[in-house]
């Protein structure tokens, strides 16, 4: 069925705070210091505020065309897909999203999404009049509320299906139709992100506080989970330290995020550093012209930060 969003225009002005990527939020003294940011980030660079209403945000995604930022928002009663025109000013490019929360752009160059609320996996096309093309790809009643979604440029889509009823776990999504769950020894699966060669597919888990890694094996299958990343038990005490959401670099490292802060590890799990955040981060991904802009959306709240990398060929499916 051929679906157009609705369109309509909300402006917010920033408040022009700008914060350093080594500032965090108040902790209590048992919480301790953060680390230092990566190598990965560009020298003296700052989280800048692009835009933040009252409202928590997610799935930030950058589509390359039109070089714009797409990500979604979860409000009382309505979940949308925004697009991010200019600092302080959004699109509603598709309203009444059925929590539609991570999103990734395909292989076709089109928007997927994990659709909570509607039990499903879309794809939304980016029209030259800038309205939306809904297709839903797979949908299935048992399931509780999709979470993340990524794919790999062999065209197979990966998403995971957190509670919060059981069972739960992940799914692979092969281009031949076939399904298959793995991920199943997780107890909350959250973000999910696959490496740049397309051989391995990594899923944080909100409740255990870590990120395993599976292996993504020929005819559909899966291997066996293992964890490559779970940060120092000291952060496993932060209230607000469940990972979130993850994308991935031009060499392989990882970008976790989790609490007030965004884990950056290399492919075996070596912590490279951390980026602070003044607020809960959901999720990051790479974008802006030349590829080396990270974004981060947050609640209430939505940032950029200037990288010496750029995204990884796992953060868009190509």
């Amino acid at each position: 069925m051929r679906f157009y969003c609705t369109l309509a225009v909300l402006s917010l002005a920033t408040n022009g705070v700008f914060l350093t990527a080594q500032e965090t939020k108040d902790e209590s003294a048992a919480t301790p210091a953060t680390p230092q940011p990566p190598k990965t980030v560009a020298a003296g660079a700052e989280l800048v505020e692009l835009y933040g209403d009252d409202r928590f945000f997610e799935g930030p995604t950058w589509e390359p065309v039109g070089k714009k930022l797409y990500f979604t928002a979860f409000g009382p009663g309505n979940q949308q897909v925004l697009r991010l025109e200019e600092p302080g000013k959004v699109t509603v490019w598709k309203d009444q999203s059925k929590g539609v929360n991570g999103t990734f752009l395909s292989i076709e160059g089109r928007l997927l999404g994990a659709q909570a609320y509607g039990q499903s996996v879309v794809d939304y096309g980016f029209n030259e009049d800038g309205t939306c093309e809904e297709k839903t790809l797979f949908y299935y009643a048992p399931l509780n509320q999709p979470n993340d979604v990524c794919q790999t440029r062999d065209g197979d889509i990966f998403y995971t299906d957190p509670g919060p009823k059981i069972p739960v776990g992940a799914y692979r999504l092969t281009k031949r139709g076939e399904i298959v769950k793995f991920a199943e020894e997780l107890t909350t699966p959250n973000g999910i992100i696959a490496s740049n060669d397309g051989l391995t597919v990594y899923v944080g888990d909100s409740s255990q506080k870590n990120w395993r890694s599976y292996a993504v094996l020929p005819r559909g299958m899966m291997g066996v989970g293992s964890v490559f990343f779970s940060p120092d038990p000291k952060y496993k005490s932060d209230a607000d330290g469940a990972p979130d959401g993850m994308t991935i670099d031009a060499e392989g490292n990882l970008y976790l995020s989790g609490g007030s802060r965004v884990w950056v590890v290399t492919p075996t799990g070596h912590s490279l550093g951390v980026i602070s955040t003044p607020s809960f981060c959901s999720n990051v991904t790479f974008g802006g012209e030349d590829g080396k802009t990270l974004f981060l959306t947050c609640n209430k709240k939505v940032y950029s930060l200037q990288m010496n990398v750029a995204g990884g060929a796992g953060a868009s499916g190509k």
